[in-house]
This record gives C-alpha cells, structure tokens and sequence, in this order.
C-alpha cells in the first residue's frame, strides 16, 4: 500500500528545488517583485498539481526531468492566482497558508505584478515542454472558459441563492480546470493515447470538483490554524459553495461520489495505484 504522505513530502521537495531553480533569485533585480513573488510560491503548499502532472507523466510512460519545468509551471500558475483572488477587490483575505497575504506583506501593487510575473514565467516553463498542445491546453483553461471565468461567476454569485449549475460552473472553473489540465499536460508529454488523455482528464475534473466541495465543508469546520487561512470567510462574504446550497451532510456525500467516480474514470489498472492513492487523500481531509 502506498504511503500517500510520505510520497506527497518526497515529491513535493522534489518540486520545491525546481521552483528554487527556475525563479529568479531575490537577488536578480528588481528584487522587490522577485522576493515577492519567491514569498508567495515559497509559502508553503502540498504542490498537488505539479505532482499530479508528473504522475500522469509517470503512468503514460514519461522517464526523466523534463516534466518538471512544465509540472512546475502549473504551481506557479496556481500560485498567482491565488495573489490576485487573495486581493481585496476580489475576495480580501489577509491569510494564505498561515502567512500574511502578498498584499498585505508587499503592498497591492506589488501583488498584482508578482502574480503577472508568475504566469508570464510559468508559460516561458511550459514552452519547454515542446508540446505546443499543452501550452494551449493550459491556457484554455486558465482563462474565461477556467480560472478567470470561474472566478467572474463566483464574484457574480456573491450575495445570492445559488443554484447546483451555478455551484458546478464556478468550481469546476476556478478548481476543477486547473487540476484537470495538470494530469492532461503530463500524460501528453508522455505521449499519451487520445483515449487515456481523455481517462485522465475526466479523473481530474470529477476530483477537482470534489477537492473543491471538501474546500468548503472545511471552510466550516476545520480548524483556523490547521487551514492556514480564515475560516468562516465564505458566509461572510455571502460565497455560493455547497454547504450553502446543501447542507455539510449531503455535501460530503457528493464530494465522495466524485471522487468514486474519479477512480472509476480511470479503470482497475494496477498503474493507477498512485491516482487513486491521491483521490483518497482528498477525500480524507473532510474527516
């Protein structure tokens, strides 16, 4: 049996030494959006989508480090976006992942061009993949039919009833996409089959989507200090998330029939063990 916490730690310092190596140094001017922008990606973090990219890569039959600039694109791009949502024109958190906020540390200005640097880097990182398909891909889903999108609904949401449609276009935007395109990147470099390229991506969507809904059950109940951020934060702002619309009970129950459906997405196959060992670990942080 894999010992998902322990592979997790592995690879994620795996990935912290690339990112170390493929950042500007605080030392490289202009230092101020260089510290920035190093504080934020630094910060701390399971770098899920990075290693969920080299698994694919891995399971697709992908050998060697040429998957980490491009799996390392993918937390830088996770990264800023998670500056620009942490803002206060957008959601106004003080805290991510225990720590000051980039704007509250570095001011919003500085908030604001260390998030551009960062997804200016990460597609300077993913053209190295020298797969003009994953650049692509990545920025489809970055953009208003992903992350942006997702994000524009859920500011349209604010204040109202949401609606199940509702709920599954904005976290299936601002969550799922991201995630989905990160195992689709690493099994196209890997040169993957069409049909497994759609397996994959139909696991990462269903998961995101369920990492997404366990995001805000524990918005409710877990601990401040253990969630590294303010819970509470979404009622305050009158957020469309599912404990909203369902109740935790019933939330929990859809977040573990995706990620049922997840692993189902991807056959019995004994070189999943790792995908699905991931899947669980999602939905054991509900517990």
């Amino acid at each position: 049996m894999i010992d998902i916490k322990k592979l997790l730690k592995v690879e994620g310092e795996i990935v912290n030494r690339w990112l170390d190596r493929l950042l500007p140094s605080e030392s490289q001017p202009p230092v101020s959006l260089h510290t920035a922008m190093r504080y934020s990606v630094f910060a701390g973090g399971k770098r899920l989508r990075p290693i969920l990219c080299k698994m694919a890569f891995e399971r697709f039959g992908g050998e060697g480090e040429r998957i980490y600039p491009p799996a390392c694109a993918l937390e830088m791009i996770h990264t800023y976006s998670l500056i620009h949502d942490d803002l206060p024109c957008m959601d106004d958190d003080d805290l991510r992942r225990g720590k000051p906020t980039s704007h509250v540390k570095f001011g919003e200005a500085m908030a604001i061009l260390a998030g551009d640097a960062l997804h200016a880097i990460a597609f300077e990182n993913l053209a190295k993949s020298g797969d003009i398909r994953v650049v692509a891909d990545v920025a489809r889903a970055i953009g208003t039919e992903g992350l942006v999108g997702g994000q524009v609904f859920d500011l349209e949401a604010e204040g109202g009833v949401p609606t199940a449609e509702t709920l599954e276009r904005i976290h299936r935007g601002k969550t799922g996409a991201l995630i989905a395109t990160s195992l689709r990147a690493g099994a196209l470099i890997a040169g993957a089959s069409d049909e497994d390229v759609e397996k994959v991506s139909i696991y990462g969507e269903k998961l995101g989507l369920a990492f997404q809904i366990i995001d805000d059950i524990l918005d409710i109940i877990a601990d401040e200090s253990a969630l590294g951020k303010p819970i509470g934060s979404d009622a305050e702002r009158d957020k469309a998330t599912y404990p909203c619309l369902y109740g935790i009970d019933e939330s929990r129950r859809l977040a573990e029939k995706l990620v049922r459906e997840a692993k189902e997405a991807l056959g019995a196959e004994v070189a999943n063990e790792k995908l699905f060992a991931i899947a669980d670990f999602i939905h054991e942080r509900m517990f």
